[in-house]
């Protein structure tokens, strides 16, 4: 399994995988704000979600982990 770590802390804006979806490397999964600004999240390499520890309105800290992938 591999881990999407947060880049850095904000709030959840969006997300815009579900568990199950296959998703391709350079996908924005997720979307953080932090001080007014939106920085999209994207998967790494290809594969399909595992798990989504994040939700929208949650508060992350840098290297949290967001997503886990197959």
């Amino acid at each position: 399994m591999k881990n999407l770590e947060s880049s850095m802390a904000g709030t959840v804006f969006t997300v815009n995988v579900a568990v199950g979806e296959e998703v391709s490397a350079g996908q924005v999964v997720m979307v953080l704000e932090s001080m007014k600004m939106e920085i999209p999240i994207e998967a790494e390499t290809a594969g399909k979600i595992a798990t989504i520890n994040a939700h929208e309105g949650d508060f992350v800290n840098e290297g949290d982990v967001l997503v886990t992938f197959e």
